[in-house]
Protein backbone atom coordinates (compact mmCIF):
# COMPACT_ATOMS: atom_id res chain seq x y z
CA UNK A 1 0.00 0.00 0.00
CA UNK A 2 1.30 3.73 -0.10
CA UNK A 3 0.56 6.70 1.61
CA UNK A 4 -0.88 9.00 -1.21
CA UNK A 5 -3.54 10.39 0.30
CA UNK A 6 -3.09 9.83 3.88
CA UNK A 7 -0.70 8.44 6.62
CA UNK A 8 1.32 5.04 5.87
CA UNK A 9 -0.35 1.92 6.54
CA UNK A 10 1.82 -1.16 8.22
CA UNK A 11 0.27 -3.88 6.75
CA UNK A 12 0.76 -7.99 6.41
CA UNK A 13 -1.32 -10.77 6.75
CA UNK A 14 -1.02 -12.87 10.08
CA UNK A 15 -2.02 -16.75 10.22
CA UNK A 16 -3.22 -18.11 13.77
CA UNK A 17 -5.81 -19.63 15.56
CA UNK A 18 -8.93 -17.69 16.27
CA UNK A 19 -8.07 -17.10 19.92
CA UNK A 20 -4.51 -16.33 19.19
CA UNK A 21 -5.83 -14.04 16.63
CA UNK A 22 -8.56 -12.28 18.89
CA UNK A 23 -5.99 -12.55 21.96
CA UNK A 24 -3.74 -10.05 20.06
CA UNK A 25 -2.91 -6.62 21.16
CA UNK A 26 -2.07 -3.82 18.31
CA UNK A 27 1.57 -3.02 19.12
CA UNK A 28 3.86 -0.11 17.71
CA UNK A 29 2.25 3.86 16.95
CA UNK A 30 0.75 4.53 13.62
CA UNK A 31 -1.80 2.85 11.19
CA UNK A 32 -2.09 -1.03 10.98
CA UNK A 33 -4.21 -2.80 8.41
CA UNK A 34 -3.75 -6.73 8.33
CA UNK A 35 -5.71 -9.69 6.83
CA UNK A 36 -6.00 -11.83 9.06
CA UNK A 37 -6.17 -16.03 8.42
CA UNK A 38 -7.58 -18.83 11.22
CA UNK A 39 -6.04 -21.89 10.52
CA UNK A 40 -8.69 -24.00 11.93
CA UNK A 41 -12.45 -23.21 12.45
CA UNK A 42 -13.88 -21.39 15.13
CA UNK A 43 -16.91 -20.01 15.90
CA UNK A 44 -16.15 -16.30 17.58
CA UNK A 45 -18.51 -15.39 20.39
CA UNK A 46 -19.22 -11.56 21.12
CA UNK A 47 -17.94 -9.65 24.48
CA UNK A 48 -21.10 -9.77 26.02
CA UNK A 49 -22.53 -13.12 25.12
CA UNK A 50 -22.74 -16.12 27.38
CA UNK A 51 -20.40 -18.64 26.94
CA UNK A 52 -23.50 -21.34 27.26
CA UNK A 53 -24.85 -20.37 24.09
CA UNK A 54 -22.48 -22.74 22.10
CA UNK A 55 -22.42 -26.59 22.58
CA UNK A 56 -19.01 -26.92 23.32
CA UNK A 57 -19.26 -30.80 22.97
CA UNK A 58 -20.44 -30.09 19.22
CA UNK A 59 -18.20 -28.09 18.47
CA UNK A 60 -15.20 -30.22 19.57
CA UNK A 61 -17.02 -33.06 17.98
CA UNK A 62 -17.00 -30.92 14.51
CA UNK A 63 -13.35 -29.66 15.39
CA UNK A 64 -14.52 -26.15 15.62
CA UNK A 65 -13.17 -23.37 18.35
CA UNK A 66 -14.89 -21.89 20.83
CA UNK A 67 -13.19 -18.09 20.78
CA UNK A 68 -14.43 -14.59 22.49
CA UNK A 69 -13.50 -12.00 20.92
CA UNK A 70 -13.36 -8.40 22.57
CA UNK A 71 -15.97 -6.77 20.65
CA UNK A 72 -19.48 -7.13 21.20
CA UNK A 73 -22.29 -8.54 18.89
CA UNK A 74 -23.66 -12.24 18.06
CA UNK A 75 -21.47 -15.19 16.90
CA UNK A 76 -19.27 -15.18 13.71
CA UNK A 77 -18.79 -18.75 12.06
CA UNK A 78 -14.96 -18.91 10.75
CA UNK A 79 -13.93 -21.48 8.55
CA UNK A 80 -10.28 -21.39 6.77
CA UNK A 81 -10.43 -20.13 3.57
CA UNK A 82 -14.46 -19.03 3.51
CA UNK A 83 -14.31 -15.44 4.52
CA UNK A 84 -12.05 -12.59 4.18
CA UNK A 85 -10.82 -10.44 7.74
CA UNK A 86 -9.06 -7.32 7.77
CA UNK A 87 -8.10 -5.96 10.94
CA UNK A 88 -7.37 -2.58 11.14
CA UNK A 89 -6.05 0.09 13.87
CA UNK A 90 -6.01 3.31 13.93
CA UNK A 91 -4.62 6.34 16.73
CA UNK A 92 -6.33 8.54 18.22
CA UNK A 93 -4.31 10.97 16.57
CA UNK A 94 -5.17 9.82 13.36
CA UNK A 95 -8.01 11.82 10.97
CA UNK A 96 -9.47 8.57 10.52
CA UNK A 97 -10.50 8.84 14.25
CA UNK A 98 -14.10 9.58 15.86
CA UNK A 99 -15.03 10.30 19.24
CA UNK A 100 -18.62 8.98 17.82
CA UNK A 101 -18.32 5.61 18.16
CA UNK A 102 -20.80 4.78 15.30
CA UNK A 103 -19.73 7.55 12.62
CA UNK A 104 -15.90 5.95 13.26
CA UNK A 105 -16.54 2.76 11.25
CA UNK A 106 -18.07 4.38 8.15
CA UNK A 107 -14.75 5.09 6.68
CA UNK A 108 -13.99 1.04 6.46
CA UNK A 109 -17.20 0.43 5.23
CA UNK A 110 -16.82 2.37 2.36
CA UNK A 111 -13.23 1.24 1.68
CA UNK A 112 -14.92 -2.33 1.40
CA UNK A 113 -18.39 -0.73 -1.15
CA UNK A 114 -15.76 0.75 -3.47
CA UNK A 115 -13.56 -2.43 -3.20
CA UNK A 116 -17.16 -4.59 -3.83
CA UNK A 117 -17.64 -2.21 -7.01
CA UNK A 118 -13.93 -1.92 -8.51
CA UNK A 119 -14.04 -5.82 -8.59
CA UNK A 120 -17.83 -6.14 -9.96
CA UNK A 121 -19.25 -7.79 -7.64
CA UNK A 122 -23.02 -8.54 -8.34
CA UNK A 123 -25.14 -5.55 -6.94
CA UNK A 124 -22.42 -4.03 -5.88
CA UNK A 125 -23.31 -0.55 -7.57
CA UNK A 126 -25.95 -0.75 -5.11
CA UNK A 127 -24.55 -0.85 -1.84
CA UNK A 128 -24.60 1.19 1.25
CA UNK A 129 -22.69 2.16 4.57
CA UNK A 130 -24.97 1.84 7.78
CA UNK A 131 -25.01 5.06 9.02
CA UNK A 132 -28.41 4.66 10.94
CA UNK A 133 -28.98 2.79 14.86
CA UNK A 134 -28.51 -0.72 14.99
CA UNK A 135 -30.95 -2.65 13.64
CA UNK A 136 -31.96 -6.09 15.38
CA UNK A 137 -33.40 -9.28 14.19
CA UNK A 138 -35.13 -11.95 16.21
CA UNK A 139 -31.52 -13.38 15.94
CA UNK A 140 -29.06 -10.81 15.45
CA UNK A 141 -28.19 -10.94 19.13
CA UNK A 142 -27.45 -14.46 18.67
CA UNK A 143 -25.63 -14.19 15.34
CA UNK A 144 -23.82 -11.80 14.01
CA UNK A 145 -24.46 -11.02 10.68
CA UNK A 146 -28.44 -11.20 10.94
CA UNK A 147 -28.38 -7.70 12.28
CA UNK A 148 -26.66 -4.50 10.80
CA UNK A 149 -24.86 -2.19 12.54
CA UNK A 150 -23.21 1.26 11.52
CA UNK A 151 -20.25 1.22 9.06
CA UNK A 152 -21.43 -2.21 7.74
CA UNK A 153 -22.02 -2.62 4.38
CA UNK A 154 -25.67 -3.87 2.64
CA UNK A 155 -26.21 -4.36 -0.44
CA UNK A 156 -30.33 -5.00 -1.37
CA UNK A 157 -31.48 -6.29 1.84
CA UNK A 158 -28.61 -8.85 2.91
CA UNK A 159 -25.67 -7.77 5.03
CA UNK A 160 -22.16 -8.17 2.95
CA UNK A 161 -19.75 -6.90 5.50
CA UNK A 162 -19.70 -6.82 9.11
CA UNK A 163 -17.81 -4.57 11.41
CA UNK A 164 -17.27 -5.07 15.04
CA UNK A 165 -15.65 -2.28 16.92
CA UNK A 166 -12.54 -2.01 19.99
CA UNK A 167 -11.50 0.98 21.37
CA UNK A 168 -9.21 2.24 24.08
CA UNK A 169 -7.99 5.77 24.87
CA UNK A 170 -5.31 5.42 22.31
CA UNK A 171 -6.32 3.58 19.19
CA UNK A 172 -9.31 2.06 17.98
CA UNK A 173 -9.50 -1.46 16.91
CA UNK A 174 -11.62 -2.52 13.77
CA UNK A 175 -12.62 -5.75 12.95
CA UNK A 176 -14.55 -6.42 9.44
CA UNK A 177 -15.35 -9.48 7.69
CA UNK A 178 -16.85 -10.32 4.41
CA UNK A 179 -18.31 -14.29 4.08
CA UNK A 180 -16.92 -16.18 0.58
CA UNK A 181 -19.35 -18.84 2.14
CA UNK A 182 -22.12 -19.50 4.45
CA UNK A 183 -22.64 -22.29 6.64
CA UNK A 184 -25.78 -21.66 8.56
CA UNK A 185 -26.19 -25.41 9.17
CA UNK A 186 -22.75 -26.18 10.85
CA UNK A 187 -23.12 -22.45 12.62
CA UNK A 188 -27.07 -23.73 13.93
CA UNK A 189 -26.16 -26.89 14.94
CA UNK A 190 -23.22 -25.46 17.17
CA UNK A 191 -25.46 -23.64 19.68
CA UNK A 192 -26.18 -25.08 22.86
CA UNK A 193 -29.78 -26.71 22.83
CA UNK A 194 -32.27 -23.88 24.00
CA UNK A 195 -36.08 -23.44 23.87
CA UNK A 196 -35.91 -20.97 20.95
CA UNK A 197 -33.35 -21.82 18.56
CA UNK A 198 -33.33 -20.61 14.88
CA UNK A 199 -32.85 -22.69 11.65
CA UNK A 200 -30.94 -22.69 9.10
CA UNK A 201 -33.26 -20.94 7.01
CA UNK A 202 -34.35 -18.66 9.59
CA UNK A 203 -31.22 -16.87 9.54
CA UNK A 204 -30.81 -13.80 7.00
CA UNK A 205 -28.01 -14.95 3.96
CA UNK A 206 -25.14 -12.65 3.52
CA UNK A 207 -23.82 -11.96 0.57
CA UNK A 208 -21.17 -13.91 -0.84
CA UNK A 209 -19.68 -12.47 -3.74
CA UNK A 210 -18.24 -14.69 -6.68
CA UNK A 211 -15.01 -12.58 -6.56
CA UNK A 212 -11.61 -14.60 -6.57
CA UNK A 213 -10.55 -13.65 -2.44
CA UNK A 214 -6.47 -12.20 -3.99
CA UNK A 215 -9.05 -10.01 -6.23
CA UNK A 216 -11.08 -8.27 -3.66
CA UNK A 217 -8.11 -8.26 -1.00
CA UNK A 218 -6.34 -6.64 -3.67
CA UNK A 219 -9.12 -3.92 -4.40
CA UNK A 220 -9.45 -3.46 -0.58
CA UNK A 221 -6.05 -2.60 -0.42
CA UNK A 222 -6.19 0.19 -2.70
CA UNK A 223 -9.10 1.49 -1.42
CA UNK A 224 -7.52 1.79 1.85
CA UNK A 225 -4.57 3.22 0.36
CA UNK A 226 -6.51 6.41 -0.94
CA UNK A 227 -7.16 7.08 3.34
Amino acid sequence: MSASAGRPWRTGVRRATGGELHARRPDGDGRVAEWYEVTRPAIVLGSAQPEDVVDRVAAGAAGVDVVRRHSGGGAVLLVPGEFLWLDVVVPRDDPLWSDDVGAAMWWLGEVWAEALVAVGAPGAPGATVHRGPLQHTRWSRLVCFDGVGAGEVVIGERKAVGISQRRTRDAIRLQSSLHLVWRPDLLVSLLAPAPHLPTAADLREPVTPAVAPPVLRAAVDHALSLR
